[in-house]
């Protein structure tokens, strides 16, 4: 069982012809609303992939008792997630707002609301217990999720952790003490070389010296997602694993990463080595570009099946 720890929120998106500069104001012809949350994103890119697979995907998280709450939990029901552990509260769904540019770049503000209520408690020990594989993100407290990070390396199960959005960590003892908990670590460029320099790694624009140093330092095999170069997985003994990215034209780039990290459990809570579960995961990630919205393009298994065996 795969079980994301996580946030769940609305995304509202506008369609623009360039992200705004601070302080401009740019024009849109219209907002859309679309599924998301970090965390409901990596649970529904894990479950559609999980069809058929025999594998069962659970979501525990906070919804408010609003209209926008009760259309998320519904939207997961209908992929396949188990939403027991959801745990409806006083607080306002989470509101994510998205500025989509003509290139399919992004720019995103999160209004936290309920997802700031998560607490470790609401993940019980009897699900827990079940799990092979723990997901978790940075869109909910951070004290909880190292706690359930503990709580599932006592157990003997595996931790996924994507650390996006970069947190607000400024201290390097934290920022060890969250990574010595972490199996696999998943960061884009950026992620990696900001968690470098926290933890005093220093690796000025070079994403595989920053991540070579967290995974050397730290314990944990660290995946740096590099976009239209693909992905690169670094080993603490230095190893590198190097999956491409299969070329398209993206339509909206929005839920790619998270795409990335469902996928990427998935394949972990099948026993796939790491390069092939990389491989999976980057070709669902593009497949999820070609869509507006952060899950309406994640593939169904049959989907990423197919286009796996067009090489």
């Amino acid at each position: 069982m795969i079980i994301i720890f996580g946030s769940i929120n609305m995304d509202l998106v506008a369609r623009v012809q360039r992200i705004a500069r601070p302080g401009e104001t740019v024009l849109s012809r219209r907002a859309d609303s679309f599924f998301g949350g970090k965390g409901a994103n990596q649970a529904v890119a894990a479950a559609r992939i999980s069809r058929g697979g025999g594998m069962e995907v659970a979501m525990t998280g906070a919804v408010g008792n609003d209209p926008f709450g009760i259309a998320c939990l519904k939207n997961l029901e209908e992929n396949g997630v188990d939403v027991s552990t959801i745990r409806v509260t006083d607080e306002p769904t989470g509101c994510a707002f998205i500025t989509v540019d003509e290139t399919g770049e992004n720019a995103i503000t999160v209004a936290s609301g309920a997802n700031m209520a998560l607490r470790s408690s609401d993940l019980p020990e009897s699900l827990l217990s079940k799990a092979s594989v723990l997901v978790l993100q940075m869109e909910v407290p951070i004290a909880d999720n190292l706690d359930v990070a503990a709580r599932a390396r006592r157990a003997g199960v595996k931790v996924v952790w994507n650390f996006a959005p970069v947190p607000a960590v400024g201290e390097r003892s934290t920022m060890s003490e969250l990574l010595a908990v972490t199996d696999v670590l998943v960061v884009n460029e950026h992620e990696a070389l900001s968690i470098a320099g926290i933890v005093g790694e220093p690796a000025g624009d070079d994403f595989l010296k920053a991540g070579s140093a967290i995974a050397r330092s730290f314990g944990p095999t660290c995946i740096v997602t590099a976009g239209a170069r693909g992905a690169y997985a670094i080993a603490p003994d230095g190893a590198q694993t190097h999956v491409t990215a299969r070329p398209i034209t993206p339509v909206d780039t929005t839920g790619a990463g998270d795409t990335f990290v469902g996928v990427l459990a998935n394949g972990l809570d099948e026993g796939l080595e790491i390069g092939r579960a990389m491989e999976r995961a980057c070709a669902a990630a593009s497949l999820s570009c070609l869509t507006a919205g952060a899950q309406a393009g994640m593939p169904l298994r049959e989907a990423l099946d197919r286009h796996l065996a067009q090489d």
